[in-house]
Formats: C-alpha cells, sequence, structure tokens
C-alpha cells in the first residue's frame, strides 16, 4: 500500500475476514465476526454500502504470494479491526438478503 494511504485508508485482503482461514494463515477478525470464503465483490460491494470508497488492486498476498488475487482498499471506519468487521458484517446481510430472493 502507498504511503499516501498510510493513517486514512485500510487495505483489505479476502483473507482476514475469512472464517475458514486461521490466524497463522492471515485472519485478522475473530471467528465469530468472520464470513466463510468472501469473495473480491462482496468486499467491494459491501465497502459501497457503508460508504468506504473502495478501490481493487492486482497484488498477491505475501503468505500465499504463489497464488493470484486481488486486495481492497477503502476508507477506515475508526480502527482497521472495526473497519474489518463492518465489512464482514455487511458481506453477511448481503449473503441473507440474497437468500431471501432466492427464496421468494
Amino acid at each position: 500500500m502507498s504511503r499516501e494511504y498510510k493513517g486514512r485508508r485500510v487495505v483489505v485482503w479476502p483473507v482476514y475476514i475469512d472464517s475458514s482461514a486461521s490466524r497463522g494463515e492471515g485472519r485478522k477478525v475473530p471467528l465469530r465476526d468472520a464470513v466463510r470464503k468472501p469473495r473480491v465483490e462482496e468486499i467491494v460491494k459491501a465497502a459501497q454500502r457503508l460508504g468506504l470508497n473502495p478501490e481493487v488492486e492486482e497484488a498477491r498476498y505475501p503468505r500465499s504470494w504463489w497464488e493470484n488475487t486481488k486486495r481492497v482498499v477503502v476508507d477506515k471506519m475508526g480502527s482497521k479491526l472495526n473497519t474489518l468487521k463492518a465489512i464482514a458484517a455487511e458481506i453477511r446481510k448481503l449473503r441473507e438478503e440474497r437468500r431471501r430472493l432466492r427464496r421468494a
């Protein structure tokens, strides 16, 4: 992440909020707040709904550098952890809305 973001923006790698990842693999939020296998598209949509101005960047997560992946840079909402928890909660809401629409 560029130094121009320092203090105002946060990098969100999908693994940060992934309930199937361990802390050692990079998960940053507690399991109760995490979501299973979050996609970059879901992170972007959740960040948009929260007004966090998401930007997708092509990058490789350092702990799994061999995998092609992307990261999302968003505006900071309090602390980094609070920002990640809010995004994960919004993804849960998005998934619940999608489930309800399928049943209807």
